[in-house]
């Protein structure tokens, strides 16, 4: 937790777990608008739709009108996908993403613009 100070950012990766837990899905994300507003989603698996966590809550975050991000937070046990980040570069090219594992451990937090990983000291946890 030492290594997400903003209290902001630790919202989102609890709304993150939250949403995710929820529904019992493999992925939560949460991201954060230029005016604060923050949109949730679980990733989805249907027969004929399959999306990722984090491009479905940009989709929620641009479809409600946000013209940028300033942060996202995505809760899983798998990698992270580049596309994943290459959607949140598209609005938040400035925008922190925090890749979190389903209990909460900091597994990585990138920069959308650079998507280069970097892995935090001791495993943070992030309680909630």
């Amino acid at each position: 937790m030492s290594d997400v100070t903003n209290p902001e950012d630790l919202k989102i990766i609890t709304l993150a777990r939250s949403t995710r837990a929820r529904v019992a899905a493999s992925e939560g994300a949460a991201v954060r608008d230029e005016t604060g507003r923050t949109y949730t989603a679980a990733a989805v698996a249907l027969p004929s739709l399959r999306l990722s966590a984090l491009r479905l809550a940009v989709a929620m975050a641009v479809s409600s009108g946000a013209h940028k991000l300033e942060a996202a937070a995505l809760v899983s046990d798998g990698e992270l996908d580049p596309g994943d980040l290459a959607v949140v570069r598209d609005i938040g090219p400035d925008a922190v993403v925090y890749h979190a594992a389903p209990d909460g451990t900091l597994r990585a937090t990138l920069l959308a613009e650079r998507a280069v990983v970097a892995v935090p000291g001791p495993c943070a946890r992030i309680e909630g």
